[in-house]
């Protein structure tokens, strides 16, 4: 597996409270923000609109809002994955 790094920009507050939250843990602030990141994309994933559309690459705007559309009017009951088919076209 390739390694590559990452730069972005944080508050300074928020910076120095992730490193005594890694330092209490005894952990590196890249390990924090690595397991955060994770849990995050976990819970992003499980997200109906993900689920739905991860499959969806080459969707034209109208396709979608169409899409956004019929999601944002299903229940918790419409959203239960019971199988899933793949289809190449």
């Amino acid at each position: 597996m390739a390694v590559k790094a990452l730069n972005f920009k944080m508050d300074e507050t928020e910076i120095l409270d992730m490193k005594k939250v890694a330092s209490v843990f005894n952990m590196t602030v890249t390990d924090v923000v690595k397991e955060a990141v994770k849990e995050y994309l976990t819970k992003m994933k499980s997200d109906p609109f993900y689920r739905l559309t991860v499959n969806v690459e080459d969707a034209s705007a109208e396709e979608s809002a169409e899409i956004l559309e019929e999601i944002e009017g299903l229940s918790d009951e419409d959203l239960t994955i019971a199988s899933v088919k793949r289809f190449t076209v």
